[in-house]
């Protein structure tokens, strides 16, 4: 009997990140994209997937949060067993480094990232 694909849910916000499900697949995933935050907050509940990749942005002008990814990171703290990886502009790093302190991110990578970078990472979790 065949495994079932491990299930990756991508959540992209920046365009240029729209090429990488084609990597994911590559390596054997069943992935899902979704664009907006809030909506892939209702997909972790119901599909529960393994590995979630998300971008990172800094915005000083959030009023109780750092980021865009705190509202997604909220909701994978309940699954424990998801493995998360956060694609991040290399500027924003100390602000990353504040939402790490808080929250679990499994792997974080500079962009722009590698082909390679990225399928290092997800080999790992599979």
């Amino acid at each position: 009997m065949t495994a079932m694909p491990k299930k990756l849910l991508t959540v992209i916000e920046f365009i240029e990140h729209a090429q990488y499900p084609a990597i994911y697949k590559s390596l054997g995933f069943d992935v899902t994209v979704e664009w907006q935050v809030r909506k892939a907050v209702t997909l972790i509940r119901k599909i529960k997937p393994d590995v979630i990749v998300a971008d990172f942005y800094f915005q000083s002008d959030f009023r109780d949060r750092l980021s865009n990814l705190e509202s997604l990171l909220a909701a994978t703290q309940l699954s424990k067993d998801s493995k998360i990886l956060v694609f991040y502009e290399p500027h924003n790093i100390t602000a990353l480094d504040k939402v790490r302190e808080r929250m679990v991110i499994d792997a974080a990578l500079p962009m722009p990232s590698t082909d390679e970078a990225i399928k290092t990472v997800l080999q790992g979790w599979l």
